[in-house]
This record gives structure tokens, sequence and C-alpha cells, in this order.
């Protein structure tokens, strides 16, 4: 297809959605009112560049208001055409090309071109950076509105790496304004594609955003969101009380339920990919404990997981025995480990440990510390005896990715994809937050990233996944459903409008 001829398409698909978005817009006219957004962690700078995006969702609440990609969840769609008008698959899906709409503009009012989504991919360093560099062999931008990606053999897992949360490879950064500032000029102020743009930032603690009046989509019906910071759950509910934030992100127990009692204010579960499990991070250690698949089999029975949901997810969290998130593809269906504290003496027993042993610390992710001191105490009971060590967020993370977290952590993650991707960052022996592996485990993660037929890639996957509970490489404790506050100036919070994310879309939030 000619240069002109794609012009023409791209033209004809964006009267088609500008069309559309006008009857879904209906009597809309500007951006009103504000909106604070109070958020269960701090706010890093780092956060407002995909170059280095871990492999965990939460950036992506910052991440999804800058910025934009190429495909990316929409309403109704988990893999949407969102800076792509289209996209395809060769035959034999060796070659991927995507066509951009016409007209995108970043905030700065420059041009958003294949030369742009070129960049950013190039630059990216990010969960799954590894998997692409082995595997693309060449991305070229054949035209101003067209990119093609050139695969070295057929990887099926490419879109569900590039087109959603498992990576942020697909978002679209400046390359002529990012050269020019360099990347700590960016992080200071980013310039996006997304639905708002940076006012200020008081690192850590706040973003000001306002609505982007370009952004291809709609018109964001808010004109300004304030985002705050605020670790403490007691003080995200006093402020959500008091009108001081019209939305609060992870209410745990006993917070959350005091949501639920009040009138005034809505909880609302998210619908995410999101799983918590209790990682073994020394099992390839003959010198530790935790070596011997008894002793890991123990702490699996000795979790009362359902007991775990109640307190800290008012039921809302149902435990599993797998790290996939079950509404993934592939993700097997199964029930958790039985509780049964009296086998996990007995295995204990049996490695050795009549009377328990003294374990060390247990960090739990920040800050979710209900989930943590329940298992901690769980485990204490059979006689794995360890105390809670709490962690700023940023230090867990990082030391999780330098693998130097204790020896038993709480691990989260909750960015999308399907079980290939949850795989390949945190049970495949080179994943960027893998602390060890099996050479059988890595096979079948090899295999299946060839196979093109989705039936035979559900089996390899399910095996593999199979593999992992008969070895109690982890204890998976629950799938994760974020409880979120609403307060009462809200009229539509969004919070589901996005398949398999937990964050609302922030363009589509109203006030009354």
């Amino acid at each position: 297809m000619s240069w002109l001829a794609r012009m023409l398409v791209g033209w004809a698909v964006l009267i088609a959605l500008t069309l559309g978005g006008e009857q879904r817009l209906g009597a809309q006219t500007t951006p009103s009112g504000e909106f604070i957004y109070a958020m269960h962690v701090t706010l890093p700078p780092s956060w407002f560049d995909p170059v280095e995006t871990p492999a965990q969702i939460t950036p992506f609440g910052v991440l999804y208001a800058l910025h934009d990609a190429l495909v990316r969840p929409l309403p109704g769609q988990r893999r949407g055409p969102a800076l792509a008008a289209s996209w395809r698959e060769s035959s034999d899906g060796t070659t991927y090309e995507f066509t951009l709409r016409p007209g995108l503009t970043f905030h700065n009012g420059d041009p958003c071109t294949s030369e742009d989504v070129v960049y950013s991919f190039l630059r990216y360093r990010g969960v799954g950076a590894g998997e692409f560099k082995s595997k693309v062999k060449q991305v070229e931008a054949v035209d101003p509105l067209t990119v093609r990606f050139h695969l070295h053999a057929p990887w099926p897992d490419f879109m569900p790496m590039y087109g959603s949360t498992a990576t942020a490879a697909g978002i679209v950064v400046p390359k002529k304004y990012l050269e020019q500032v360099g990347e700590d000029g960016f992080k200071k102020h980013p310039i996006g594609l997304g639905p708002y743009k940076l006012v200020s930032h008081l690192p850590g603690v706040e973003i000001v955003l306002e609505a982007f009046t370009g952004y291809w989509w709609h018109v964001p019906y808010i004109k300004r969101i304030i985002m705050k910071g605020i670790p403490e759950g007691t003080t995200r509910l006093a402020m959500l009380k008091r009108g001081e934030a019209d939305m609060a992100i992870a209410l745990e127990g006993e917070i959350a339920a005091e949501v639920q009692r009040d009138p005034q204010l809505t909880l609302v579960d998210t619908r995410h990919a999101s799983i918590l499990w209790l990682e073994f991070a020394q099992q390839w250690d003959p010198k530790s404990p935790r070596h011997d698949l008894r002793v890991r089999q123990a702490a699996n029975h000795a979790l009362d997981r359902q007991a775990i949901n109640e307190a800290a997810c008012l039921g809302f969290c149902p435990p599993t025995a797998v790290i996939v998130p079950r509404v993934m593809d592939f993700a097997l269906q199964t029930e958790p480990v039985a509780y049964d504290p009296q086998k996990a003496k007995q295995l204990l027993a049996e490695a050795g440990y009549p009377t328990g042993f003294d374990a060390g610390e247990l960090a739990p992710t920040p800050p979710f510390y209900v989930i943590g001191e329940a298992v901690v105490n769980y485990l204490n009971a059979v006689g794995i005896r360890v105390t809670m060590r709490t962690m700023e967020r940023a230090a867990f993370y990082s030391a999780w990715r330098e693998k130097k977290l204790p020896g038993l952590y709480i691990a989260g993650g909750g960015a999308s994809g399907n079980a290939a991707t949850r795989v390949e960052a945190f049970i495949y022996s080179k994943g960027q937050y893998a602390t060890g592996g099996y050479p059988d485990l890595d096979a079948l993660f090899q295999q299946q990233a060839l196979e093109r037929d989705p039936g035979k890639r559900e089996t390899l996957l399910h095996r593999l996944q199979t593999l992992t509970m008969e070895r109690a490489m982890f204890a998976p404790i629950m799938d994760f459903r974020a409880l979120i506050g609403v307060g009462p100036k809200v009229a539509e919070h969004a919070i589901h409008a996005l398949p398999m994310h937990p964050f609302p879309a922030l363009e589509d939030i109203r006030l009354k």
C-alpha cells in the first residue's frame, strides 16, 4: 500500500472514530471541576517515564494519565487500538505492522509520527526488554504513519507483551523533546500523549494534572486531577470522610469495612490481574531450610487463605494455588492448598525440624501489612518463626530487583498480559524478578513461546504451573482485588472501565 493510500485509510478511520466519539460525548463541552486522588504509595518522578517500568501495575496509574500506547486496554477491550488505528500480523507470524492515527500531537503541540514509536521501543529497558531484544530483529518507520516490527521467528506473545500492561514498551514518548532535555529533564517535566498533562509535582507527595483537550479519544470530563501519595491507610480514609479526597486506593481490612459502613461513601472491588504470594528466595541454596520441599509444603499448609481474604479483603480476594491470576489467558484454574496446621508441623518434623526453626525476617509488599501480619502469625503458629520487616515501597522494589530482600517476602504483581508474561517475569530463571529457576520449567517456557496453536500453548503452560505447585515453588495466597473508596462528589468512578486494570480511566471520571 502506498503512503498516500495509507493516509487516506487513516483519515477514514479517524473520521469514523471522531463521529463515534461525538455520539459518546453527547453534550460535553469543556472540562471542569477538580478531583483529588489519594494513592497508597509515594509518587516518584521515575513513573513519568516508561523507560524502566517494572513488572508491576502501580506505575501505570500515573503513566496512563500522561502517556498513551499504540495498543492498550480500552473500554470493553483487553487490547484495543489506541494510538494505532489498526494493526496486522503476517501469516507466518514474523511481522507486525501498525498504522498510526493521523493528527496525533503531544502535549507540547509536536506531532507524533512513526519515528517516535521506533525511538520509544528502542530506548525501552524495563521488564520484558530482554525478550524483546532477543526476539525482535528490526523495527522500522515505513512512513510517517506506519511502523513495522520484524521478528526472528514467530512469537505469539508479542502482542500480549507489547499491547498490555505486561510491559510499557508500547508507550510512545516524544523523540525530539527527549533528545533536547534528556532523561533527567523528562522526569522533571514529562510530555506525553495521554488525557492529562503535567502542571506541577512535589516528588513523592503530589502530582497536579490538567486535562489535555487534544486527547485523541475524547476530552476528559474533569479539568484538574490532583494525585496525592498517602501510604497510611488511616489517613486515606480520613481524607475520604472529610471530603479532602474523592477516591482512596487500596484500602485493607477494618479501614475498608469502615467505608462500607459509611452511607456517604462507596467501596468498589477492582477486577484486575493482581496476585500475592509468599516467595521462597533461598530454595536453591542447599544450606537453607527452604531448600527442602517439605518445608515449603509446610508453609503452604500453614496459611489459612480464606481467613486472610476475609480479614484483609472483606472476602473479595479468592484464594489460589498458582501465581498466575485466574482472569488471565492460559491460567490454571485450581483450588488453593488446604489449610492444615497439623500437616504443616508433621512435614517440618519429617524435614528435621520437630520444634520448628528460626526463619528470619519476612517483608510484605508495602503497604499491605494486614496481609503480612496474618502470614507471619500463621507461619509462627506451626513453628516457622519469622518477624515482619516493613519497608518503604520504593526500597522494597529496588531490593527485589537487586535480589536483596530477605529469604521470605510477600511478592505481588498486577501487570496484565497472559500466563506466559507472568512466567517470563517471575518463574523463568532469567526473568527480571526471578530469584532462581528450574531447567525443565525454563524449557517449557521456551517451548510455549514458539507454539502458535492456542490449545497446545495452554497445555504447556498448564503443565508448567502444575509443576510450580508440585514443587511448592511459591506459597500463593490470593488473587488480589484492590478495594477503592469513592466519595460522594463522584457521579461515575470509571474503575471498571478498562479490563484487567485496577485504576479508573481518568478521562471517563465524572463529578456530580
